[in-house]
Formats: C-alpha cells, structure tokens, sequence
C-alpha cells in the first residue's frame, strides 16, 4: 500500500456553482482524504506561475484568465496512490469523454469549464502543492 499526497483544484465554474461539497463527497467516496483545504481567489501571477508549462500555447491567456475569474478551492489529497485515484475519479478532461460517475461526467460544463484539476505525477503535486500550503497547513 503506498499512501500518497495529490494537489487538487475547485475551479471557478465549480465555486460559482455552489458545487464544492458535491465534489468533495465523490472525492471522499474515492477513498481519499481532504487533508488541506481553502478557498482562495488565484491571483494572475499566481495562476501563471502555475500553468507556466503552457505559457506557450494558444489557450494560456484564456486558461489564466478563467483561473482567476471566480474563487477556487484548493485542496491536498491524501491515500492509497492517491495520484492515479484522483485522476480516476476527475474522469477525462473532457466531459464527453468522462466515464460515467467521474466528476467531470457529472459536473463539468465543457473542456474548458471542467470542474476540477489534479496533479498528472507525485513530483508535481509535491510541486503544487508547496505553491499554495505550508507545511503545517496539511493536518492529515
């Protein structure tokens, strides 16, 4: 059993919606924990900083611009490969694609507007992670 840390976010269209605790019942029913959460409006340096490694693709400025449009809830997840179940439950990005049950089959309004994010690798959600909590902000 190896129990992992991921980086999640509740994206605008989620907090707009009200829907925040609706997908974190679906995370939780994945058998991962909220060990770290809050509500924060992203900055734009901030949500840069973190889609930097599309700061070159055609959809950025969008992408940041969304990011900061409304609240987001970010979060720190913890369990069994926490990584892989995360993005399991996220479902395709997508929602067309989304296997049924998945949050995006459920919540998502489009690709672009779709509900949630989470780290693709342990090494980014480490990385992720520390852009948004200090370490005695994560109470597992």
């Amino acid at each position: 059993m190896t129990i992992q840390r991921t980086f999640s976010i509740l994206k605008p269209d989620a907090t707009r919606r009200n829907i925040t605790g609706a997908v974190n019942a679906m995370i939780e029913a994945a058998g991962l924990r909220i060990v770290a959460q809050k509500r924060i409006q992203m900055t734009q340096a901030q949500a840069e900083t973190f889609y930097a490694v599309h700061s070159e693709r055609p959809f950025f400025g969008e992408l940041v611009e969304f990011m900061t449009s409304a609240p987001v809830v970010v979060q720190v997840l913890e369990g069994e490969n926490a990584v892989l179940a995360h993005r399991d439950v996220m479902g395709a990005t997508n929602p067309a694609n989304a296997e049924e049950g998945t949050i995006r089959k459920v919540h998502a309004l489009s690709v672009g507007e779709n509900t949630v994010h989470g780290s693709d690798s342990e090494e980014n959600a480490a990385i992720e992670i520390a852009q948004f909590f200090s370490g005695n902000e994560i109470v597992g």
